[in-house]
């Protein structure tokens, strides 16, 4: 049995478990296992040398910012207002087949926006060149998740799941969860404050799953039993995500007031170019750009050629 068919018959099994108080330590195990088997499913296959057929895009300027979605939803046209860059876009579906990179120039930075292809549901399992895709989303410093304003809100589900299959966890900050990996002692577990989630005798069984037996694990807030899974893990991604609903100039204005009051979202038109420049200002504040003009004693300060920073990450990389 491969590790898709693994990860498959043990969501059939959590399914059909009934949630509760008694069944709480056994859907832990079970969610433990999938991880495990989510993060081998990444891993290149044994024998390879590890190079792939992935996107070889050099990360250049003051940031990068991803465009991912579903085929046919306007990303190519997108880039092509943005930066100028000419990226293939047609009727038909799966238009662009690499990626293709452009540079927006905004306030004095340069942002580096990538266009993928357009990424279908089963990518997380490797179907059409969703692991690339991702891959390059992991390396990104925000996502723009393009949406059809004229399709259903399954689509940004699909997406978001997609993606959080594979270690993206889209505007959420890591877990206040210290955990460190001992050599003896056995596992101490300590918290700061009352759990609702997780208690425990259900953390042992989450380590004795990923065969961890000496660790020490302080939970200062109340997290969940996936929280404490991505925290043993290791490998998630914690970025920054704006939904950009395209095409708004083909649904009614109470569709388009809906979808822009909607948490992390913006509508705009590539046909029509409407709100362009509220897509560039958002993505400016959600990547946490700043320009720092220096002055040199006694001089003028120097308003021509300013630092660009980032103020994202503070205290050696924690999320605001």
């Amino acid at each position: 049995m491969g590790i898709i068919e693994k990860i498959k018959e043990i969501e059939f099994e959590m399914a059909r478990t009934q949630k509760n108080k008694a069944t709480e330590y056994h859907l832990g195990q079970l969610k433990a296992k999938i991880a495990k088997l989510r993060t081998q499913l990444l891993e290149p296959p044994k024998g390879s040398s590890g190079a792939g057929d992935g996107f070889e895009v050099t990360k250049y300027g003051h940031g990068r910012v991803a465009l991912i979605g579903f085929p046919s939803v306007g990303k190519s046209t997108l880039l092509t207002l943005l930066t100028g860059t000419l990226s293939e876009a047609a009727s038909y579906e799966f238009t662009t087949l690499t990626c293709i990179p452009g540079v927006i120039h905004y306030n004095d930075a340069k942002i580096q926006l990538l266009d993928l292809p357009g990424i279908i549901e089963g990518a997380s399992e490797g179907k059409g060149r969703g692991r690339q895709v991702i891959a390059v989303a992991k390396s990104s410093d925000l996502v723009l998740m393009v949406l059809d304003a004229s399709k259903s809100e399954g689509h940004r589900q699909i997406l978001t799941r997609e993606l959080e299959a594979v270690g993206l966890r889209l505007n959420k900050r890591p877990p206040q969860i210290y955990f460190k990996r001992k050599k003896t002692g056995g596992i101490s577990f300590n918290s700061t404050m009352a759990l609702t989630h997780v208690d425990e005798k259900l953390c042992y069984q989450i380590l004795h799953e990923y065969k961890i037996h000496n660790a020490e694990v302080l939970f200062r807030e109340d997290a969940t039993v996936d929280d404490l899974i991505d925290v043993i893990e290791g490998n998630r991604k914690y970025i920054k995500c704006v939904y950009v609903y395209n095409k708004i100039d083909v649904v009614g204005i109470d569709d388009v007031d809906r979808l822009s009051r909607q948490p992390n979202s913006i509508v705009i038109s590539c046909n029509l170019k409407l709100n362009l420049d509220r897509l560039l200002a958002r993505m400016w504040d959600e990547m946490g750009l700043v320009r720092v003009y220096t002055k040199p004693q006694g001089q003028q300060p120097d308003f021509s050629e300013p630092f660009v920073l980032s103020t994202r990450w503070l205290y050696s990389g924690r999320f605001m």
